[in-house]
């Protein structure tokens, strides 16, 4: 540092610390890697021409901390050559440094540069030996140099590392001793004790100082070990915002920051009361119940609703919460206030008496609006059911709040937020945790900030962190995305009300994720009747002489003169009648109502609807011909919007389908969004590259192609008083991604909320929530959705990744009966959407899709709509539908039947072949080119699931002559013949007239990866097909 070392000349001594040694060595030994050192020491010994460097660092480099170089050095000098001639450096340079991107390290002599900390400026006033000031000439020794930056290595070293020697273990077993801890912060500088008392000033990178500007080198020490290596354990210097890091550390070592007065405490206490009272007594009441009590960091229910306060108290009004099943019973009864004995009701065995098969009682949500006694302000509470998969609902939550933003205009997340909590071994083995997180600054995804709060028990189920995962912590996934994590000793309820405190703040100030790791144990096994000193001895052993949180912060205010033993006790015995009170409410229930768990309800959806009644589905000629017109241009009274040549012609082909009154599968979409919206219904369109389309079939959005970000979405503009449309694009995530969008789907029931599978393979990874959420949400919980998933299906020789969306798992889930044919009356087919679980269809017209789409908003309920979607029909010339398919009184046909010769005599017809999908196209090709057209009927079910058993009825007794034949390009053990085969003998009346099978044979695989073998199976199974 040339220009350090000749500034600090001008400062006076001041007694140094002995035995230090050189800061400067010191920092370039620590900071640098080896590789670097002997080019850094080259280029202290040689000079430069600073007029041909290389450009500037890249970003990484540019928001590296000066104290952590790599290229740190070579910067420093660089700026500390154009500090005294710009000049002198390269053009990149000057103008790199001129834009302020780059922080200059503290200075220790004057300085008027902007970016610089001028250690002068901190010590007004120095004094020289005999009490002059200094002059201009003064000699300053290294050692007073090495001194201060000593101490100011020291400050950070407690900043960096404080929290690896924080004292968060309640049990003590992990826990460093306070002088291993100090060497381990300050390990590469001496310091005696005598130094101790030597005074410094304080810079500008810590607030322990409060008003005072200096302090003794012990109290400093002191105060830095009060904050950092107390209960809190905080990382934050991986956060690379300077504004965002010193406002944690005003925070957190502002002196008095964990202070709080009587009354906190005693709200405190009392709310600590309530959540060891509330384990306490269902304990009591079932001793061999499971229940998943939080005993051991029941500071959980404290810390929680000191966030929510707090975030009311900054203008939240609505609280979306997911968790695991550990403390969600305390947590419905004390933080979301559900009636108490609506909770112990679940214990007690009650048939329901509404529709749905239920859960267990620990996977159950909620939804609960009442006023904040903190705030005096209405707050909305939603807890989301969750299966044991635990992390899976973290998505669900995201897309719930929003979706809540969204509807409330609530832009900057200042209104609606999530609170996500965690057990410590699925926080840091579930990779929807990574998916999550990583949706949490995407435009799209994004829901302005979550607070994650981790109960860490300090083991998974039976097994030890130290075999759980390679990270020092769970939370460590927090660091992907520049969260601040707090690791907070559960038994200390003060610390960790502070940094509830600054959760809540953080997320209202930054809009960003924030985690608090809350430190305690788990009084029990996995349940309440599991035996932990199998695995576990010497923690339990612990465990079980360990006093609870209750009875340490009772004494504590005891002892402090805040509460007495007599009003302790009275707050106990007061929760304890309450409890009481409630059980014997319970015991008098008879039944209990699923509909008392409803997460997401629909205010005012299903009041006063004919619940059989489905809306017209079609929609007049001109609304499709403006929505053509508009879809077929780009942004109007803009001729300077370029557009790709090929974009060019693919609105010129719009504009001709509209000509035409004809349509293919892209428009068929967006006329069902345009007319949806039209009609004031939000249409959300989600997944990966949807704004193209996997395909380069679908071009939503128009982009600009001199201009970079400038783009126009054609179904976003058609109306001006129309509902929004949003189509965006995913991150490369499924499992995630899909949740998400789900729990978008959850909060408003007149929305069309889609997810399109760049291919329908790519379900695969979120079948977690396809199976624990999708296919029986409804049966648990009660809870409706209508989100539509769009997958590409069909065997075309792509290989076996991107061939087969698995429709036989979606079939195997759907809850239709093979065996019973529902009763032949009036509205047959919406009765059946009514019964089913979710919808499966493969549909092989643009028509029948367009109405598809849209009868998800016209029925007077919503289920799951999975879609095979196609990929060469997406340009096949026969693909395409009629305007007159669309208009007012046409409808979605579960069964598209045989239109051409074979339908005049269908008597005298031997063979009847019925598909479903692409493979038609490929039927009608064989039979036309083999003249067989009034030989061989063929039909294909567009909605497979439900099964329309009266149309198989009528057409089996049409053809009564006729062989029964199913044609399928999936292998035999695939496709939908598992499905469609038993219950084609329930339509047509039993064994005696057997579905035939055509098709290809059983397979392990979805589809050959060889070109020449896929013609061979299509050609084979096509001549069986057409064989008389």
């Amino acid at each position: 540092m040339y220009r350090t070392g000749r500034a600090v000349k001008n400062i006076l001594p001041l007694t140094p610390l002995v035995k230090t040694e050189r800061y400067s060595s010191w920092l370039v030994r620590n900071s640098l890697s080896p590789s670097l050192l002997g080019s850094v020491a080259a280029t202290a010994t040689s000079l430069r021409k600073f007029s041909a460097t290389p450009p500037p660092p890249t970003d990484p480099a540019v928001n590296e901390s000066y104290l952590s170089g790599t290229s740190g050095a070579y910067v420093e000098e660089m700026y500390e050559a154009w500090a005294y001639d710009p000049k002198s450096v390269h053009a990149s340079w000057d103008a790199y440094f001129r834009g302020g991107a780059y922080q200059a390290p503290p200075s220790l002599g004057s300085s008027t540069r902007p970016n610089e900390v001028s250690l002068a400026s901190m010590l007004p006033g120095l004094m020289g030996s005999e009490g002059r000031a200094v002059a201009g000439g003064g000699q300053a020794s290294s050692a007073v140099i090495d001194a201060h930056l000593a101490v100011q290595g020291t400050i950070r070293s407690y900043q960096v590392r404080g929290h690896l020697a924080a004292q968060i273990d309640p049990l003590g077993l992990n826990n460093m001793d306070r002088e291993q801890a100090r060497k381990m912060i300050i390990r590469s500088v001496t310091v005696d004790e005598k130094d101790l008392d030597t005074v410094f000033q304080l810079p500008k990178t810590t607030f322990i100082g409060g008003q005072e500007k200096s302090l003794t080198l012990r109290e400093i020490i002191n105060r830095l070990e009060n904050v950092y290596c107390r209960s809190i354990g905080a990382e934050y210097l991986h956060i690379n915002n300077l504004d965002q890091i010193n406002w944690i550390r005003q925070r957190l070592e502002t002196p008095g920051a964990l202070e709080i007065d009587h009354t906190e405490k005693r709200l405190l206490l009392a709310r600590i009361t309530r959540a060891i009272g509330f384990e306490s007594f269902l304990a009591k009441k079932w001793t061999a119940e499971k229940r998943f009590g939080l005993e051991g960091v029941e500071m959980l229910i404290p810390c929680m609703k000191q966030v929510i306060d707090k975030s009311t108290e900054y203008g939240v009004e609505c609280v979306v919460m997911g968790m695991p099943h550990r403390g969600r019973l305390n947590v419905l009864a004390n933080v979301c206030r559900k009636p108490l004995e609506q909770i112990l009701t679940q214990f007690h065995g009650l048939e329901a008496a509404d529709e749905g098969s239920g859960d267990v009682k620990y996977h159950l949500g909620t939804y609960i609006e009442r006023l904040n006694r903190a705030t005096n302000k209405n707050i909305r509470l939603s807890v989301v059911a969750n299966p044991s998969h635990l992390e899976a609902v973290n998505p669900i939550v995201e897309g719930k709040v929003r979706a809540e933003q969204f509807y409330r205009g609530d832009t900057e997340g200042k209104k609606a937020m999530s609170l996500l909590l965690h057990g410590d071994a699925a926080f840091a083995g579930q990779g929807v945790v990574y998916e999550t997180m990583g949706m949490s600054e995407l435009p799209d995804y994004t829901t302005k900030g979550t607070i994650h709060i981790v109960a860490n028990n300090q083991i998974g189920f039976t097994t030890d962190p130290r075999y759980s995962r390679s990270s020092p912590y769970c939370t460590d996934v927090g660091r992907v995305v520049n969260a601040p994590i707090f690791h907070v000793n559960a038994d200390d309820p003060e610390a960790v009300m502070l940094v509830a405190n600054i959760a809540a703040e953080w997320r209202a100030t930054w809009h960003r994720d924030v985690v608090i790791d809350l430190v305690g144990y788990r009084k029990f096994g996995h349940n309440e009747i599991d035996e932990p000193m199998f695995t576990q001895p010497i923690m339990y052993s612990i465990i079980k002489k360990h006093p609870n949180v209750l009875d340490l912060y009772s004494k504590k205010l005891i002892e402090q003169g805040v509460s007495t033993k007599e009003e302790t006790q009275a707050v106990v015995d007061k929760y304890e009648r309450i409890c009481e009170e409630a059980f014997k409410k319970a015991a008098e229930e008879t039944q209990i109502f699923h509909k008392h768990w409803l997460d997401s309800p629909w205010s005012g959806f299903f009041e006063g609807k004919d619940p059989m009644m489905v809306a017209d589905t079609g929609v007049h000629e001109e609304t499709l011909t403006h929505i053509g017109r508009r879809f077929a241009q780009g942004p109007p009274n803009a001729p300077d919007f370029k557009i790709h040549r090929a974009m060019e012609r693919i609105l010129k082909a719009r504009n001709e389908m509209v000509d035409n009154r004809q349509i293919d599968w892209a428009m068929a979409e967006a006329f069902a969004f345009g007319s949806l919206l039209k009609e004031g219904v939000h249409v959300r369109l989600s997944g990966q590259d949807v704004e193209r389309g996997t395909f380069s079939h679908r071009h939503h959005v128009l982009h600009h192609q001199t201009r970079d970000k400038s783009t126009y979405t054609p179904l976003a503009n058609l109306y001006p008083d129309q509902a929004p449309y949003s189509v965006c694009n995913s991150s490369l995530s499924e499992y995630g991604v899909l949740g998400f969008e789900l729990g978008y789907s959850m909060t408003n029931p007149n929305a069309l909320v889609l997810w399109e599978g760049q291919f329908g393979d790519f379900a695969n990874t979120a079948q977690c929530i396809i199976d624990q959420f999708i296919a029986s949400g409804q049966s648990k919980w009660v809870r409706q959705s209508g989100l539509v998933m769009l997958l590409p299906h069909g065997m075309e020789g792509m290989g076996p990744e991107h061939s087969s969306a698995r429709p036989e798992r979606f079939l195997q889930m759907c809850s239709d009966d093979p065996e019973y044919f529902p009763p032949e009356e009036e509205e047959f087919d919406v009765k059946q959407l009514s019964n089913i679980n979710m919808i499966v269809a493969n549909c092989s017209t643009p028509g029948n899709y367009f109405h598809l789409l849209r009868r998800q908003i016209a029925l007077p309920f919503r289920k799951p709509l999975i879609v095979m979607t196609p990929k060469s029909l997406l340009r096949h010339p026969e693909c395409r539908s009629s305007f007159d398919l669309l208009q007012p009184g046409t409808e979605f046909q579960r069964m598209i039947t045989e239109v051409g010769p074979a339908k005049a005599k269908p008597a005298e017809i031997t063979k009847v072949l019925f598909c479903t999908g692409k493979v038609y196209y490929d039927l009608i090709k064989e039979r036309r080119e083999r003249g067989l057209e009034d030989k061989i009927a063929i039909h294909t079910i567009e909605q497979i699931s439900p099964f329309p058993f009266d149309i198989m009825k009528n057409v089996a007794d049409q053809y009564c002559n006729a062989k029964l034949c199913w044609v399928q390009e999936e292998h035999k053990n695939m496709g939908a013949w598992s499905y469609v085969q038993p219950r084609t003998q329930t339509a047509v009346g039993g064994y005696h007239r057997l579905l035939q099978y055509i098709g290809r044979d059983t397979a392990p695989s979805p589809a050959t990866g060889s070109k020449a073998a896929h013609k061979k199976e299509l050609a084979a199974f096509l001549d069986k097909a057409m064989a008389l």
